[in-house]
């Protein structure tokens, strides 16, 4: 069972260097495949990666020339995969690489491994973001009618053949919603596991740069959810 992990990087090449280790430590002798997607970066993440990548033989590198969104960087890392297992999760090390083996035990218990979604539950929060959570799940389950949780969470993994079944996903921080939102619509089976959630090592996260930035992510978040929620009643 071949595994395929796709982490966006946008400006991360601080990050990079310990997160390629953590990765060689997390999935020694396993058969998984990494898959970074320099994502439009304007640092030197892309020559910090073609100088790491000799170093590790599990990596695969994909280049996106214009950053369009989150969403479009791990998409286009899925469709460069090529595991029976795909999934992202993010390069700031707020999660930790190894958390994707507790994930896989789901897998590896399955009976039918195309019928589960998998994703983390973060834990270790501020309280104004697991606030945050609790309203957006909130909001988000009377929506679409259905419970939902820690909806942007990670990591997120799958069978290839869900990710196949995908109609005009998008292209920003709505695709972990819809992922999780198409699971439950096809009746896969969702489990969950916690993972702790540490502040990042480098840089700074663009949710917590302004209240501008928390604005536009709500009001896009919320825009999508609308459009999911009538494109499913068609």
């Amino acid at each position: 069972m071949k595994v395929s992990l796709v982490i966006p990087c946008y400006n991360e090449s601080k990050s990079l260097p310990e997160l390629l280790k953590s990765c060689q430590k997390a999935f020694h002798g396993k058969n998984v495949e990494i898959v970074i997607v320099d994502n439009g970066s304007t640092d030197d993440t892309q020559e910090v990666l073609n100088n790491l990548v000799k170093d590790y033989s599990f990596i695969t590198m994909v280049k996106v020339e214009k950053n369009i969104g989150y969403g479009n960087g791990i998409l286009q890392g899925l469709y460069s995969a090529s595991g029976e297992i795909l999934g992202w999760t993010h390069a700031d090390l707020q999660t930790n690489p190894s958390d994707i083996n507790k994930g896989l035990v789901f897998f590896e218990k399955a009976k039918d491994i195309e019928r589960i979604f998998v994703k983390g539950e973060r834990y270790g929060r501020s309280f104004f973001d697991v606030f945050f959570t609790m309203g957006m799940a909130l909001f988000e389950s009377i929506l679409m009618q259905t419970k939902m949780w820690d909806i942007n969470a990670q990591p997120t993994l799958f069978h290839k053949s869900f990710f196949d079944s995908w109609v005009e996903p998008p292209h920003d921080f709505s695709l972990d919603l819809f992922a999780y939102f198409m699971a439950k619509k096809k009746g896969l089976v969702i489990s969950r596991f916690p993972v702790l959630f540490s502040d990042r090592v480098h840089g700074v996260s663009s949710w917590n740069i302004s209240w501008s930035n928390k604005y536009k992510f709500i009001k896009r978040t919320l825009q999508y959810s609308f459009l999911l929620n009538t494109n499913i009643k068609k």
